[in-house]
């Protein structure tokens, strides 16, 4: 499985017989999103920057909330979450979505606002690898972010929904997040490949590459 980060929240995940698109956005985040077709797309929640299900060709098949899917081989589970601490009152709903693709298991977590209850994380159940929010203000912040892993225990983490050198939401850095995890330093990949034959022993953070822009701004 390849999984490439587009910025903001939105990923492409290729697997063996399905492609994947997570929370296309629209122009208004600074990001630019490339041309995408896919079989499956998943949206967290109906924000402009996490809905623009236009933007994908290809027919593919829509989930947008809470429940239980399967399509193509891919079984998706969607809890149901806030995208703040005060019960949606702030910013609404949002759904976080376990995915089971390709003998893996992988969690994005969408505008987070909170941190996961023992109750959410018993639901969503092991996760290989967790896409997860750290710039706070909108979401959950580093600490927040930092919480949740430890609750879900996955064998790699993807920061997502941090400020970029093109972003123009007012978020704080993907380094403010990897202090608090204490990595110093991580290399940004273009693409993270996984398989369950070369999940890490320890838990590995990998910062993904937005095509157009490679430097992350604090």
């Amino acid at each position: 499985m390849d999984i490439y980060w587009l910025g903001h929240s939105c990923f492409r995940i290729k697997g063996k017989s399905v492609t994947i698109v997570i929370d296309p956005y629209g122009p208004e985040t600074g990001y630019n999103l490339p041309k995408l077709e896919a079989n499956l797309v998943i949206v967290t929640h109906q924000h402009p920057g996490h809905s623009n299900v236009g933007a994908v060709s290809g027919e593919p098949k829509v989930v947008t909330g809470p429940g239980e899917y399967e399509t193509s081989g891919v079984f998706i589970t969607g809890v149901a979450s806030f995208h703040d601490d005060k019960g949606g009152q702030l910013r609404g709903k949002n759904t976080v979505y376990r995915i089971e693709i390709d003998g893996l298991s992988l969690c994005h977590m969408g505008d987070l606002g909170h941190v996961l209850s023992s109750k959410t994380a018993g639901e969503l159940g092991r996760v290989d690898v967790l896409l997860l929010p750290v710039g706070g203000v909108t979401t959950i912040d580093a600490t927040g972010a930092a919480e949740v892993m430890r609750r879900l225990e996955p064998r790699i983490v993807v920061p997502m929904h941090y400020k970029t050198a093109v972003s123009r939401a007012e978020l704080n850095g993907v380094d403010k997040f990897l202090k608090e995890v204490v990595v110093k330093e991580v290399a940004p990949q273009p693409r993270l490949s996984v398989s369950g034959i070369n999940l890490p022993a320890a838990l590995q953070v990998t910062v993904l590459e937005y095509p157009g822009s490679k430097v992350q701004a604090s």
